[in-house]
């Protein structure tokens, strides 16, 4: 498939470095080149995310990574879950049994009211079954609603394992510490569960790489020594909460600075920003100077979550050029991109 001269302009005119700069080291590269597709919960963008569908399609449409979001249960087994508030990614609000759990919790300083998996234990979480979390924008997906149950880390390493034996390729799991600060402050910590299984399954670099938005989380795994690497990802506005709760006023923006880069780069291997923060900046040559890769989030297809100028059609969830978006990243030089359909990304990468 070819992107066309429009789009190569598109991704010229960006000024950025190009996809032949040199990688730096810290973390080892995609096997054939090119920049590393990492399906975002899965393929979240054709089936309900965190699901074993989910992780073994992007598997079978060519990502190269899956990435598990980590909570707690209330006997302190580590589950996948966009959040640890689960009424939006389950059927547990038709679960009359567990009606008398919803509630309201204050997580990262925000009341959140629903169903939380620290409140079940896993076998009560078992009997849950997963539904798509965005019906109104991927009404397709629900046709799975239903289908596939909750699973625990453990089980996305197994299934990591047997899809990379399946498809004679070393395919790594993603996963990220959600509300780390949070959960330690109820006695349910991850990173102690977290580095349990990486040891357990003896996880090197080629097959973990861990993920939190707090530097607290990433520096406890660091004192870890578990050799695997470690990416910070970075929002848009404020700063991680670790540092909100601690009083430090380091923001996002400070951390993406060429000073906030030296830092990471004591305790990480690779940032994540939002794709926006790439948008008109120097952040991918600073990160790579810094010896950090580098792995926007998150590319979708539909035209709300596009750039106007790819946006097609009259509808906010008509797909719309995302070759021509995927284009402009791999020319910037990006070392990943996070995705939730890793099969565009794919086709992408080869053209």
């Amino acid at each position: 498939m070819q992107l066309g001269r429009r789009s190569l302009l598109l991704a010229a005119a960006a000024g950025t470095a190009t996809a032949g700069t040199a990688a730096p080291a810290g973390a080892e590269p995609r096997k054939g080149g090119g920049p590393v597709v990492i399906g975002h919960r899965g393929a979240a963008g054709w089936r309900p995310e965190h699901t074993a569908p989910s992780y073994t399609y992007a598997v079978q449409t060519g990502a190269d990574w899956i990435e598990p979001d980590l909570v707690p249960t209330k006997d302190h087994v580590l589950v996948v879950r966009h959040e640890n508030e689960i009424s939006q990614t389950t059927d547990v609000a038709r679960h009359p049994e567990f009606a008398d759990r919803r509630t309201t919790k204050t997580v990262d300083g925000r009341a959140v009211t629903g169903w939380f998996t620290e409140d079940f234990t896993l076998a009560e979480l078992k009997t849950l079954r997963a539904v798509e979390r965005l019906p109104a924008v991927r009404n397709r997906n629900t046709v799975f609603d239903g289908r596939a149950e909750v699973m625990t880390f453990q089980e996305v390493v197994d299934l990591a394992r047997r899809l990379s034996r399946e498809h004679g390729r070393t395919i790594a799991v993603f996963p990220e510490t959600k509300h780390p600060t949070y959960f330690r402050s109820i006695g349910l910590p991850l990173e102690p569960k977290l580095t349990a299984v990486i040891r357990r399954n003896r996880l090197g670099r080629r097959e973990c790489v861990v993920q939190s938005f707090e530097p607290t989380s990433l520096k406890r795994i660091a004192a870890e020594r578990l050799g695997v690497p470690l990416w910070q990802a970075l929002g848009t506005t404020g700063g991680p909460y670790d540092l909100v709760a601690a009083g430090d006023p380091t923001t996002y923006k400070d951390m993406m600075s060429p000073a906030g880069l030296a830092r990471i780069a004591a305790y990480a291997d690779w940032i994540g920003p939002d794709k926006v923060s790439l948008v008109g900046t120097s952040l991918v040559a600073d990160a790579h100077a810094a010896g950090l890769r580098i792995g926007p989030y998150t590319f979708r297809a539909e035209n709300q979550f596009l750039p106007e100028r790819f946006r097609r059609g009259s509808g906010a969830n008509d797909f719309g050029d995302a070759f021509a978006e995927y284009a402009l990243y791999y020319r910037m030089g990006v070392d990943a991109v996070v995705t939730d359909f890793p099969d565009l990304a794919v086709i992408a990468r080869r053209s």
